[in-house]
């Protein structure tokens, strides 16, 4: 199914009218390539998008299309700048593994060590705690996108007599308070701002021209626009929204650079040649944290992991929007920006490094989605059957394939979602969580009854499951 658009995003329907794409401002002469990148943003409908991948030291591929402003509009260029969010982040880790490599920080001391004015109950708090979301503190940032303080001060004196939401060390909670505190770190450390080492020893280091700090109220040379798709009622076509984000100041060593692919390009070459941190420290910095069991988490030290046996991978994603993943044992590294929120670049690092890595072959749901995305979500049954067969069911992960058939969903791809949705109630029949899904995909497409039949089946295996009941009574009030 087209994802239906609101009239104002017409270069994007243009795209999914199968337009041709703004001419590349500059890029390889990769037809494969240049037809997946179609054929992503034409499905995610993504207004613009820069990718870069650097193989063996070198920028092998850089392309720029779409457009970076839908209402001039204006084509995305090699020099168009992108917000990463929170990708920034593993460039705060990354400085911090600096201090700890000249010996200036201990990941495993507490925070209190370096910052003084902090609670007593934090004291418990490491540096690691903080640079992996294990630390239980509470979050200065809020559900509504805003914070708790308009400056650090008083971002810190309202969390400051709140208790921590768990020990140290037993779990992981993403929160913006760990980089808030990481940030004054850096700065006590290195006796500058933090956008001031970030600028100087960083973009100005390795020739990342196009790279800098700054949100929507900043006025930034060669900005993409960014834009995400809300849900309308009744209904409508989901409406193409501009998004307003705010990073003040004390929050922006965990969200506020901006740059273009190009120039994270460079900096991972850069980081992967040894140009910043020794091989030791870089091996350190990429190192999964651990719990207070000895379990190993996802995330290492600013950075998320993908520990697998064959082409492990770390990375980092922001806003939905940008993404980059380092393929440390293959010397490739790839980096999507986009100017849509809800685009989901991480999605698409595999099957781009695929394309430069030797042997590489994409298995579970990134290769299940290729696959449809190139031959129709018609195919689903046939195409999971093969690769099972090959792969093994566990490949297949339920939570996976829940997750993509949700953003189908909010995308508006409805049928595609009801199509994949089908295929997990099949693959995991006993799950009464599979049934609660495509009964409210069918609930979304306006088939009540198919809804209703699969909220029962859903109730009938999981008697606990609230959202199942709640919603067929809701029916029932209303007469269905």
């Amino acid at each position: 199914m087209k994802f239906r658009l609101a009239k104002s995003a017409l270069m994007v329907t243009a795209l999914l009218a199968g337009a041709p794409l703004p001419a590349l401002a500059q890029s390889s002469p990769n037809a494969d390539i240049d037809a997946w990148v179609a054929r992503q943003m034409s499905s995610r409908a993504i207004p613009g998008m820069q990718v870069a991948v650097v193989k063996d030291g070198r920028i092998a591929f850089s392309g720029a299309y779409g457009v970076a402003n839908l209402q001039t509009p204006v084509a995305v260029t090699q020099d168009t700048v992108f917000s990463i969010n929170s990708a920034t982040k593993s460039f705060t880790g990354v400085e911090v593994m600096r201090l700890a490599e000249r010996g200036d920080v201990d990941l495993d001391a507490s925070v209190s060590s370096y910052l003084g004015d902090l609670p007593q109950g934090w004291r418990p708090i490491t540096v690691r705690h903080l640079l992996t979301h294990m630390s239980g503190l509470p979050d200065i940032l809020t559900r509504d996108g805003g914070y708790v303080g308009q400056d650090e001060a008083s971002a810190l004196a309202a969390i400051a007599d709140l208790p921590l939401r768990f020990p140290p060390g037993e779990r992981f909670v993403y929160n913006q308070t760990n980089y808030m505190l990481l940030r004054r770190i850096i700065e006590g450390a290195r006796g500058r701002a933090f956008e001031a080492v970030v600028s100087e020893d960083v973009f100005a280091a390795f020739g990342m021209t196009h790279s800098g700090f700054g949100d929507s109220l900043d006025l930034i040379p060669g900005k993409a626009d960014s834009y995400r798709y809300r849900r309308a009622t009744g209904g409508a076509a989901p409406r193409l929204q501009n998004v307003h984000e705010l990073f003040p100041p004390f929050t922006r060593a965990a969200s506020g650079i901006n740059t273009s692919a190009q120039d994270m390009g460079r900096w991972l070459i850069a980081l992967q040649g040894g140009e910043i941190l020794q091989l030791a420290t870089l091996e350190a910095l990429w190192t999964p944290a651990r719990f207070n069991d000895g379990k190993a988490g996802e995330w290492a030290n600013g950075w998320v992991v993908v520990d697998r046996q064959e082409h492990p991978a770390v990375g980092m994603m922001g806003g939905g929007r940008s993404a980059f993943f380092l393929y440390p044992k293959d010397g490739v590294a790839v980096v999507i920006l986009t100017n849509l929120s809800g685009a989901y670049p991480e999605e698409l690092a595999d099957p781009l490094a695929a394309r430069f890595i030797s042997g590489m072959t994409l298995t579970g749901v990134p290769a299940l989605r290729e696959r449809l995305e190139a031959e129709g979500f018609d195919q689903a049954e046939i195409v999971a059957a093969e690769l099972i067969a090959r792969d093994g069911a566990a490949s297949l992960a339920e939570s996976d394939l829940n997750n993509w058939g949700y953003r189908l969903l909010s995308g508006g791809q409805v049928a595609d979602a009801l199509t994949l949705m089908k295929l997990i109630v099949t693959l995991y029949p006993q799950s009464g969580n599979a049934y609660d899904s495509l009964a409210e995909v069918y609930e979304r497409s306006g088939d009540r009854a198919r809804a209703t039949e699969n909220y029962r089946r859903s109730l009938e295996l999981d008697p606990g499951n609230a959202h199942a009941a709640e919603q067929l009574k809701s029916f029932q009030s209303s007469g269905d």
